[in-house]
């Protein structure tokens, strides 16, 4: 895919599973004002999904920030292997976890921390994609404002010295 390039659509059914094999991907969705929000990054190694279930209607869409190489599957068919093959049921099982673990942070994220708390989360979760990626989608992703962001990267230089 190139950089751009919608895997997924909002809306549309999710038919095709993805495992990025290269490049950086967000999912996102539009607020009530027709604002982009982020919600998920993907990176090297992640299954690119826009439901929990094959046929369903994506939850978000999700955008190449890269170039970017997928190995992709008709989604239904690979869920279909699930519990009939050991090593598809891990997979799935794994990535499934990763994601929900993922969601969980994000939510305890936006509720309860503060903007270099956020930043520093962030750093943890995504070591590799601080300087992969447009800052303004790592503010959007934290919910704070690009401002906030240069702050809190100031707040945390400084606390490392």
């Amino acid at each position: 895919m190139k950089k751009g390039e919608l895997f997924l659509q909002f809306g549309k059914p999710c038919t095709t599973i993805g495992m990025l094999k290269k490049g950086v991907m967000r999912g996102f969705v539009y607020d009530n004002e027709g604002e982009e929000i982020t919600t998920h990054f993907y990176q090297e190694g992640d299954m690119v999904i826009g439901s929990f279930i094959p046929k369903t209607n994506a939850a978000m869409s999700v955008e190449a920030l890269e170039d970017c190489e997928l190995t992709t599957a008709d989604y239904a068919e690979v869920v279909s292997w699930v519990n009939r093959d050991r090593e598809i049921t891990e997979v799935i099982t794994a990535q499934f976890q990763k994601l929900n673990n993922q969601l969980q942070s994000r939510l305890v994220t936006l509720l309860n921390l503060n903007s270099l708390e956020k930043y520093e989360l962030f750093l943890d979760e995504f070591p590799s994609l601080i300087n992969r990626i447009p800052h303004y989608y790592i503010a959007n992703y934290l919910g704070i404002t690009p401002t906030q962001l240069s702050r809190a990267r100031k707040q945390f230089i400084d606390k490392c010295k």
